[in-house]
């Protein structure tokens, strides 16, 4: 028997919400914190690709009233919260002049209001658990300049300052915050992206090419990093993050 199994799962006894759970990073996200004891709860637009084994709960979190009657019905069916995974988002591409002042309202309010909501209505539940953790997903393009992203890279940018606040303003409450920063993972999202391109097959070889490892980052690697951050293993870690990106961030190597 190793160490790890004579004390029991990781999350054993823990209650998650994982936004945007249904699919891409969130659906491997859920998986990871299921197979490490968490009981879990998806909030997703849509749901219909959420794994049976874990509760769905309908919620749009750019609309608050959404946010809290979910969270309210996760919080009915477990009795309690401990971890929240806020994972759902959006994408944008062009520079400045790309995208109009509503688009700029409508991704701020997912990717970074939704933050917001979400944890505040889970908050009042996070207060009471013994270990409690938010995972935030941020993005390489919060620390790191790319082409075609400003709003995007705004948003993620902002999610960031949003995490190290939160973590500031609870962590006396005994809640920990932190955020993972992907680079360009094999998504739906992303293979949306690479099938509208000329040259589909280019523009994935470029995106491999653009990350030091030399590939796209697998939904699994950034699970992870998730389940290392909001597990107790991880009790002296808050107002951090955790860049997935194979090098991208941190790395210059020479070309070969």
């Amino acid at each position: 028997m190793t160490l790890r199994q004579a004390q029991g799962p990781a999350l054993g006894g823990l209650v998650a919400i994982v936004t945007g759970g249904a699919s891409g990073i969130g659906a491997a996200i859920a998986t990871r914190l299921h197979a490490d004891g968490a009981q879990i709860a998806v909030l997703d637009r849509d749901t219909s690709g959420a794994d049976e084994r874990f509760a769905a709960f309908t919620a749009d979190v750019s609309d608050r009233a959404s946010v809290d009657a979910a969270v309210a019905g996760v919080a009915d069916k477990f009795g309690r919260i401990d971890i929240v995974v806020n994972n759902a988002g959006i994408g944008a591409i062009g520079d400045i002049s790309a995208n109009d002042d509503e688009e700029w309202a409508r991704v701020l309010s997912v990717n970074v209001t939704g933050i917001a909501r979400v944890t505040a209505a889970a908050l009042p539940w996070l207060r009471r658990s013994p270990a409690a953790a938010v995972c935030n997903t941020a993005s390489i393009a919060s620390s790191t300049g790319l082409p075609a992203r400003a709003l995007y890279s705004a948003s993620k940018g902002a999610v960031s300052a949003l995490t190290r606040a939160m973590a500031a303003d609870h962590l006396r409450e005994g809640i920990r915050v932190n955020a993972v920063n992907p680079g360009t993972a094999d998504t739906p999202w992303v293979g949306r992206l690479l099938g509208q391109a000329d040259d589909p097959d280019a523009e994935r070889a470029a995106l491999e090419a653009r990350q030091p490892h030399g590939r796209l980052v697998s939904p699994d690697e950034v699970a992870a990093a998730v389940a290392y951050l909001v597990s107790p293993a991880a009790g002296s870690t808050t107002g951090t993050f955790i860049e997935v990106d194979g090098g991208m961030a941190q790395l210059r190597l020479r070309a070969e």
